[in-house]
């Protein structure tokens, strides 16, 4: 960076200190530089006409940029197409006006804009400066400089010097994830942004996952009984969401650049070298997306931030559907469509438009495990069947029936074949999943759990 570059910086951050009427501006160059220059007055005035109203929305960068240009010293490509539609404008500042020497640097912090109706109406915490971000969460500066520093990483996962456990766990399809759990210390912080500040966030009305009053069933309800049923997949869900996305989240509820990069920061994660010796063959651009600082799946605060991320997308991909008569939910990373026998027809090309939307949004399309699924073939979404109302699939049923009858005639300790260490509460989740989409099949599926003798 060079001294011009740097003596502007000082310039604008002592403007984006002031008031933004002409006589300030006129003034703090007059602060910065000992003395007024002689072009102040020129230059803060085309400053004011070419920011208006947005002046205090642009960045010290920005505006640096933007006065580097009137004062001869900026590229072209500063200035927009209007700005080349008139070039007699700027002809007052062709020539390089003398930059004076920087006697005075500001170290007030920047005025901020009021907030927009729709971020004050949500009531979250005031936090204009790191200071009081640190103050919220109830930690020093120096200990949230910390937590949300992701980039002196040491090669062992099992370093000290992590804030995260890891484990790697398959998936379904082949392959592993990596679930990356944040120590204690970490996750109160976390928790309490999730609490406070982001669960005042609404999500897309489309997203049904990791919220209250919604779930895997709530999901499927909406493609019951409906002639086509059509899932798609977001592949590296959680992953594929970057750091420079979740700033941008926290900087548009108009929090500063500084407290909006601190948030993000403590929110996502970069996978150390050593995790990846566990991993076996794991391709290389999923490395490369895990060791960038990336949304961890085991974070408290990850599924809030993926659903606000996708908002673009569910809207999008929600009015797709509707041009086509069609119905549109997410849950997490499943996409689901419905519609009927003219939606099926269009399928095809519907399927490669839901893909570029996803690319456009920062997503993609996991290709083979897209499905579609017709009236008279099971049509399955989240593990819940959909053809005439939620239910659970009869084969998984009967399995689960079989293990409690098993578990009643020769004891639990003959069905554990997976050794789960509370083999009582692994049968009762997978009754409650039960209960939750069919409450009349899970009856007796609990008294075969009531009946089984667990102490010899």
């Amino acid at each position: 960076m060079n001294i011009e570059k740097l003596t502007v910086l000082a310039l604008a951050d002592t403007m984006l200190a002031s008031d933004r009427s002409l006589g300030s501006l006129i003034s703090a160059c007059g602060s910065v530089f000992g003395m007024s220059p002689l072009w102040a007055p020129s230059i803060c005035a085309a400053l004011i006409e070419r920011t208006g109203e947005n002046f205090y929305h642009f960045s010290r960068h920005e505006l640096a940029d933007i006065l580097l240009h009137l004062l001869g010293r900026g590229s072209d490509d500063v200035h927009d197409d209007e700005d080349e539609d008139n070039p007699e404008e700027y002809t007052e500042v062709a020539e390089r006006l003398e930059l004076p020497e920087v006697r005075r640097y500001c170290i007030e912090p920047p005025i901020r804009p009021p907030q927009t109706a729709w971020v004050a109406a949500l009531a979250l915490p005031q936090l204009p400066s790191v200071g009081a971000l640190a103050a919220w969460l109830d930690e020093p500066v120096g200990a949230l400089a910390w937590f949300a520093d992701q980039w002196r990483l040491a090669s062992d996962a099992q370093s000290r010097l992590q804030h995260y456990h890891y484990r790697w766990v398959p998936k379904r399809n082949g392959g592993q994830r990596l679930i990356e759990i944040p120590k204690a210390r970490l996750r109160v912080l976390q928790q309490k942004i999730l609490r406070h500040l982001l669960d005042r966030l609404p999500p897309h009305p489309a997203a049904h996952g990791f919220r209250r009053g919604h779930s895997c069933v709530t999901h499927a309800a909406l493609h019951a009984g409906r002639p086509v049923v059509v899932r798609m997949d977001l592949k590296d869900f959680f992953p594929s969401i970057q750091l420079a996305r979740i700033h941008a989240l926290f900087e548009k509820l108009d929090y500063p650049p500084a407290v909006a990069g601190t948030l993000a920061r403590i929110c996502v994660n970069r996978a150390p070298q050593g995790v990846f010796k566990e991993a076996g063959s794991l391709p290389w651009a999923e490395r490369q997306v895990l060791r960038s600082p990336h949304l961890p799946q085991g974070s408290p605060c990850s599924p809030a931030l993926a659903n606000l991320c996708a908002y673009r997308l569910d809207m999008r991909l929600e009015a797709l559907a509707q041009s086509l008569g069609a119905t549109y939910s997410r849950y997490a990373d499943d996409l689901a469509f419905s519609g009927d026998r003219d939606f099926a027809r269009a399928a095809e090309r519907f399927n490669i438009q839901v893909a570029a939307i996803a690319l456009e949004e920062g997503f993609r399309i996991n290709t083979r495990k897209t499905r579609l699924m017709r009236e008279g073939t099971r049509q399955r979404l989240t593990g819940v069947v959909v053809n005439a109302h939620p239910n659970i699939a009869r084969d998984e049923y009967d399995r689960l029936k079989a293990t409690l009858t098993n578990c009643v005639r020769h004891g639990p300790a003959s069905q554990n074949r997976d050794r789960h260490p509370d083999f009582h509460a692994h049968l009762a989740g997978r009754i409650s999943h039960v209960k939750m989409v069919n409450a009349n099949r899970a009856v007796k599926l609990q008294r075969l759990l009531e009946a089984i003798a667990w102490t010899v």
